[in-house]
């Protein structure tokens, strides 16, 4: 990709979460615009982009199994080693090493993924995340919250015995009411009715799918301004460099040499793991109780990173 393409991908992306960052900043809107920005994005406009998208899309011949356990590979070898480094290196506790596998791994595909791709690839690109969209969210929550329990009893906090059928049944009805969960199997269905998508429906979610990526990308700026550098700069930075830097090079590997995917499915794959740690991370650590910090610290460190990783793998990937 040419330097003027690369420029024409990166600005408008990271362009409008600096304006979002910047509005906050400065006080012109308060955090909770931010908020209510977010909730709307994820309750309303993107799962009617994804919706549309799937309902839509021609569906590549290319089995995404190869395509999804090269990324998960990828992940699940990060996880391991972030986990790894915060519990022996900086000698924190169990929980802690969660949140530090879940930051290392957990990638925002939606917010600022999808807005990437399709920037640089386009609609083919958009169906080949999506793809990866579909599963990830129930991946990485099912991974989550096994990890949790585990480690609860680790630290001492739960007595109980591990139930695997309790956890299960806690992802799954949390997953059920996932707006983006709900809007890819709707679009998924839709598609396989073979039905057109046109008339007054089609232009009304037109209308508002239109308004997703941006309002995205405004949102996560805005997000941005209230998580900051809070701490654990050193286990945050190392686990940064998990994430921007080698979760890239292991999918973009795992994906050439051993799957041997197509050269555009190891380009969505490795940009999508460029991504930097979505907000999920910083939820879960509030739920558990621990790694405020340094949850936050990673997701401000790595949504700085990912400019740069992230141009460097469009420069050398991309069309």
């Amino acid at each position: 990709m040419s330097t003027q393409a690369l420029i024409g991908v990166i600005l408008p992306v990271f362009g409008l979460i600096g304006i979002g960052y910047f509005v906050v900043a400065v006080g012109l809107v308060g955090d909770h615009i931010g908020d209510a920005l977010a909730e709307f994005v994820f309750t309303i406009t993107l799962p009617l982009l994804l919706f549309r998208t799937l309902a839509t899309a021609g569906w590549p011949e290319v089995s995404p199994w190869p395509f999804w356990l090269t990324y998960f590979a990828g992940v699940a070898l990060v996880w391991f080693l972030a986990t790894l480094i915060v519990r022996k290196v900086f000698r924190r506790d169990a929980r802690a090493g969660v949140v530090a596998g879940i930051s290392a791994g957990y990638s925002n595909l939606v917010l600022l993924g999808i807005p990437v791709i399709n920037q640089a690839f386009g609609q083919e690109g958009l169906v080949i995340i999506l793809m990866l969209v579909s599963i990830h969210l129930a991946v990485m929550m099912t991974a989550s919250a096994i990890q949790i329990e585990i480690a609860a009893q680790q630290d001492g906090l739960n007595t109980a015995s591990f139930n695997l059928l309790t956890v299960a049944r806690r992802v799954v009805v949390s997953l059920l009411k996932n707006p983006i969960i709900i809007g890819t199997l709707s679009g998924v269905a839709y598609n396989m009715t073979g039905l057109p998508l046109d008339g007054i429906p089609r232009v009304l979610i037109d209308r508002v799918a239109d308004i997703a990526i941006p309002c995205a990308l405004l949102a996560l700026g805005m997000a941005l301004k209230r998580y900051g550098v809070r701490g654990s700069l050193m286990p945050a930075a190392a686990i940064t460099l998990l994430k921007v830097a080698v979760l890239p090079v292991v999918i973009f590997l795992i994906a050439r040499y051993v799957a041997h995917l197509p050269p555009l499915y190891v380009a969505v794959a490795t940009i999508s793991a460029t991504c930097p740690t979505g907000v999920n991370a910083y939820l879960i650590a509030t739920r558990i109780g621990t790694g405020h910090a340094l949850s936050a610290t990673v997701i401000t460190l790595s949504t700085a990173a990912s400019l740069i990783v992230m141009g460097f793998w469009l420069t050398v990937l991309g069309h």
